[in-house]
């Protein structure tokens, strides 16, 4: 293994542009998916969620996962029965409402999510911070909007990711997760999109490969045009805070870039 991992790292070097720099993350085998914001990073392999703290990965739980983030809402996650946990005091706690697929705690202070029935939803700042008890019930709000991927950022509103890999974008409002409508982005298909604390937003294509958008601003919240980062590999997902750019490969192989 360490061995594959020398070469797919001698590979990247090769392959990457002036303008990024990627070396290996703290090693994690298979990982799935990984998320990044507040100032901390989750990863899940196959089956359970980690922290990194330092160099090292601290398993979180032996609560078996299929997605996990972690913003200023805290760190929120769904079990591989759909039901949706919050990390409170070294635990997952899970919570009653909505059966999800996917959320997301980056935006500011509220979370959101795809539900089993492929429709986005999100859940106000007050309820996602106040959220303490076990198996409490929570009321999450409907964003009219089918979905397979959702993210939100505290500076430039929520961006998804429909079924037929479409991308839109809406401004939404913490306290009352009222939407206001969502804006189609062409120009790209993506398998999924994440928006950093910082508002600057990446996304994985079709293809597996990885995308900025660019020309972010208060007139154009939705930005201007995609720009293509030459990471080597095959991508399956990615993450950005504080100026790195985590990705994953299809492979399970985790990097962080920075600019």
């Amino acid at each position: 293994m360490k061995g594959v991992v020398a070469f797919l790292l001698v590979l990247c070097y090769l392959a990457i542009s002036d303008a990024w720099s990627c070396t290996e993350a703290p090693r994690l085998y298979n990982v799935q998916q990984i998320d990044a914001g507040h100032g901390k990073v989750v990863a899940r392999d196959q089956n359970y969620a980690y922290f990194l703290a330092g160099s090292s990965w601290y398993r979180l739980s032996t609560l078996r996962l299929k997605h996990v983030s972690v913003g200023p809402a805290g760190i929120w996650a769904v079990a591989s029965n759909s039901l949706v946990y919050k990390y409170i005091a070294g635990n997952f706690q899970y919570s009653r409402g909505q059966s999800m697929q996917q959320v997301d705690a980056g935006g500011d202070d509220q979370v959101v999510g795809v539900n089993t029935g492929w429709s986005a939803y999100c859940l106000r700042s007050a309820s996602a911070l106040a959220f303490s008890r076990p198996a409490s019930s929570l009321s999450w709000t409907s964003l009219s909007r089918s979905m397979r991927y959702i993210s939100c950022s505290p500076h430039n509103g929520c961006w998804g990711v429909d079924r037929s890999y479409r991308v839109y974008y809406a401004a939404v409002t913490p306290t009352t997760c009222g939407c206001s409508g969502w804006r189609l982005v062409s120009g790209i298909s993506l398998l999924m999109i994440e928006a950093g604390t910082d508002g600057k937003v990446f996304g994985v294509t079709t293809a597996g490969k990885v995308v900025e958008r660019s020309l972010i601003s208060s007139r154009y919240p939705q930005g201007r045009s995609w720009v293509n980062i030459p990471v080597c590999l095959r991508m399956r997902h990615l993450s950005y805070d504080l100026g790195k750019l985590w990705v994953v490969s299809q492979s399970g192989f985790a990097m962080q870039c920075t600019h």
